[in-house]
């Protein structure tokens, strides 16, 4: 049985295949996914070791897996390696320099992929920067339910609440990593 998990998402059959052969030989378990949804689902129940993500996919995109990926503090910490065959796709979203993820740019060669994953590995061992403590959830007020109806309509309505709020957060932690990255120019 493999001892390492790898898991590749990408649409395309041929990225997959170039990256498991790629991989030196020995206790690996290439995991493949081809689209955003299926990979985030087989984060969720193999927990990989490492994740190989397109940023451009089908069904969920690279970017909505790796926003997945970063409010999960339990998935934050595997190594990452974003691919694109353009970079000015990921820094439009993502700026550089990337802290705590690889980038890797197609096509690219055994060795590139070797040391992006070494990279990867590194980069996910740095302590990230204390996010807010985790919000209480907030409190529903429920006025007296004459009926199920408003029952779900509030439920419905916390909901989206927790997940702008989670948005929110996202937001607040990409803003500060402009900030930085606009200070470290500025030097």
């Amino acid at each position: 049985m493999a001892s390492h998990k790898i898991l590749v998402i990408d649409d395309s059959r041929v990225i997959r295949n170039m990256v498991r052969d790629m991989l030196p030989k020995g206790n690996f378990q290439v995991l493949e996914a081809k689209d955003g949804i299926e990979g985030l689902n087989t984060i969720q129940q193999e927990r990989p070791n490492l994740i190989m993500l397109d940023f451009l996919l089908p069904r969920m995109s690279g970017w909505e897996v790796f926003q997945q990926i970063q409010v999960h503090n339990e998935l934050q910490s595997i190594p990452l390696v974003l691919m694109s065959g353009r970079r000015e796709e990921v820094t439009e979203k993502i700026p550089e320099p990337f802290e705590f993820f690889e980038f890797i740019e197609k096509p690219f060669e055994q060795k590139e992929l070797i040391e992006a994953i070494k990279s990867a590995m590194a980069k996910a061992r740095l302590p990230r920067p204390q996010q807010a403590a985790p919000r209480p959830p907030v409190a529903a007020v429920t006025p007296p339910a004459t009926d199920d109806t408003s029952v779900a309509e509030i439920a419905a309505l916390n909901q989206k609440v927790e997940r702008m709020q989670a948005e929110i957060d996202m937001l607040k932690k990409q803003m500060a990593q402009l900030l930085t990255f606009i200070k470290q120019k500025l030097k």
